[in-house]
């Protein structure tokens, strides 16, 4: 006789962007702008959880944490990448999302309110990539559509020059 097992879920730690703009720089001297952060590549198939965590502009603030958040996700067109949904772990946003379009680089901005009324916001990169099939190599044929034509062994179809 089988038992159902039980399971706590927890975010997993392969997808998480640290917020580290609030590191101290020398007096006199000019900030750098960071590089926006990235998350790893994502498949269109794929729904998974992603992290962004906060804690660097709590510190200091013991109890407080993420409020409230919002989310934007640009490009926004049909078939695009796609918020299932969102939490707030203490100082830590998770985000589910799904779909998205191969070959296109996210922007998702995350808008965040902490309990004692701080807000920041900052747009993290996330690029879609079709990872469970292979990709176009510069001499296959493709149809208008994207697909590559294939023959009837499943062997792509070559453009040939002389």
């Amino acid at each position: 006789m089988s038992t159902p097992a039980t399971h706590v879920w927890q975010p997993s730690t392969a997808r998480t962007v640290v917020l580290d703009g609030f590191v101290p720089v020398p007096r006199g001297t000019q900030p750098a702008v960071p590089a926006l952060p990235i998350w790893p590549l994502k498949d269109p198939n794929d729904v998974l959880d992603y992290q962004f965590d906060v804690s660097a502009a709590l510190a200091g603030n013991p109890g407080d944490g993420i409020s409230t958040l919002s989310v934007t996700i640009a490009p926004d067109n049909p078939g695009d990448l796609t918020l299932n949904s969102a939490l707030a772990n203490g100082a830590i946003a998770v985000l589910w999302l799904a779909a998205g379009q191969s070959g296109t680089v996210y922007t998702v901005t995350v808008t965040i309110t902490t309990f004692s009324g701080r807000t920041l916001a900052r747009s993290i990169l996330l690029p879609v990539y079709s990872l469970s099939s292979l990709p176009v190599l510069p001499d296959d044929l493709i149809t208008n559509t994207g697909l590559i034509l294939i023959d009837q062994n499943g062997n792509p179809i070559l453009i040939t020059g002389s």
